[in-house]
């Protein structure tokens, strides 16, 4: 898949997937789009950062950032993380190394919990803290399987529709909605009108919500 790690506005590292034009984050800034759309219009909704216990699935594990966020968020919220990613084609060593998360974010012990993130074995949950517990899947979300009723809020990070629409499809969506909880929310960058659709066929509530640095507006979807 021909990727190479780039820096973006922000100071923060992505990467870049030639073979498919495509940016793992905004090239505005990685951290910065990430802390807006997932942690702040996501993790601390109004529907959410009250609750002591939040169940997560993220659709795009990539680099971890949403991860490695959510991770510190927790801690300093004292929320208790269950958190169950989907990643189908992990990072290298030599590329996770070239990230540069750690030099950017000011949390205590940040490259060591990155590194943890990606070190623990597919399939099986891990307690990484007392406030987050991460599983992860190597799988494609086309072919995931899914508890029904178990999400309080799903990362949607996957790439574009322009690039893989078949991930932004009602098939997806509908699995997602299915496994999320009553007033479960869900995230994402795309605006796009086959986006909203799809999400609305499968009986999400959408909004729009101000978007980060260099992008308008940004979705989010509520179980009805």
């Amino acid at each position: 898949m021909g990727r190479k790690v780039i820096i973006t506005a922000d100071g923060s590292s992505s990467i870049y997937v030639e073979s498919l034009d495509e940016c793992y984050h905004s090239i505005h800034g990685a951290i910065q789009e990430s802390e807006h759309i997932f942690i702040q219009s996501g993790l601390y909704s109004d529907n959410l950062k009250r609750m002591q216990t939040v169940s997560i699935l993220e659709i795009g594990f990539g680099t971890g950032l949403n991860a490695l966020l959510t991770y510190f968020f927790a801690n300093k919220t004292g929320q208790k993380i269950y958190y169950l990613a989907i990643e189908p084609y992990p990072l290298s060593t030599e590329e996770l190394k070239a990230l540069n998360y750690s030099d950017k974010l000011s949390f205590p012990q940040t490259d060591e919990v990155f590194q943890s993130l990606h070190s623990v074995e597919w399939g099986r949950p891990e307690e990484l803290s007392e406030h987050f517990v991460i599983t992860k899947h190597k799988i494609s979300a086309l072919d995931m399987v899914l508890p029904e009723n178990n999400f309080d809020l799903v990362y949607f990070d996957a790439f574009s529709p322009e690039v893989q629409p078949e991930l932004w499809s009602g098939i997806v969506f509908e699995n997602i909605f299915k496994s999320m909880k009553h007033h479960g929310v869900l995230v994402t960058y795309s605006t796009k009108g086959d986006v909203k659709r799809a999400l609305k066929q499968v009986g999400f509530r959408i909004e729009k919500l101000p978007g980060p640095a260099g992008k308008r507006e940004i979705l989010r979807g509520i179980k009805c």
